[in-house]
């Protein structure tokens, strides 16, 4: 199998999409930051797939692409609790989160302030943005390209056929809920590919940004 990556924003469901990779025996990361990461995953998600993905689309040619819908009504406390947590790590340039990280949210979430966290239209704008951004660029690609919202009973189907696996389940198992973020550290599982080397991440992905 090729590469597959979800670029679907935080807070979409990629942990639930990881750990159905994992149950059909897909070496899986939840998020990337070393070179020996991309190499041994074959499906990827979250940072800093999101903000990266036509970059690795040309990177990695014959990859698929799932992208993560979710409904604003859901989405907007979700996303808006996440990013306060993260505001202070985001944005201090004495440290706070890694390289990749900063460069992902603060382009994606443009101007992020806590002020704009805390404006539901603000958050509407980067949802919609990086939505339309991705239906846009997979245009005219359904081979390469799905989008579905894993709330929705036929998404599960959609995706195995998109990937033309089989599988008994028929839905996605819902992880990291009321605000939880570290369903995916609990997770034990053969398949599973560290994010970092011990913490420790590369300053130089695979591919030139």
């Amino acid at each position: 199998m090729n590469k597959l990556f979800i670029i679907g924003l935080p807070r979409t469901g990629t942990t639930s999409v990881c750990h159905a990779f994992l149950e059909l025996s897909i070496a899986t990361a939840h998020t990337a930051y070393t070179q020996a990461c991309f190499k041994n995953a074959t499906a990827i998600a979250d940072t800093p797939i999101f903000n990266d993905y036509q970059v690795l689309d040309k990177h990695y040619p014959g990859s698929k692409f799932i992208y993560l819908e979710r409904e604003l009504s859901a989405w907007l406390p979700s996303i808006k609790q996440l990013l306060t947590r993260m505001h202070t790590n985001l944005t201090r340039a004495d440290g706070g989160f890694n390289i990749h990280i900063k460069r992902c949210y603060l382009n994606t979430f443009n101007e992020l302030s806590l002020k704009n966290i805390n404006d539901d239209s603000y958050l509407e704008n980067c949802y919609n943005s990086h939505f339309e951004s991705a239906q846009r660029y997979f245009k005219n690609r359904p081979q390469d390209f799905l989008s579905i919202d894993i709330a929705k009973p036929a998404s599960y189907k959609a995706m195995c056929d998109f990937l033309e696996l089989t599988s008994d389940k028929t839905d996605f198992e819902k992880m990291n809920m009321g605000g939880k973020v570290t369903a995916w550290n609990d997770i034990k599982h053969v398949l599973k590919v560290e994010s970092t080397a011990k913490g420790r991440i590369d300053k130089h992905l695979p591919y030139q940004i």
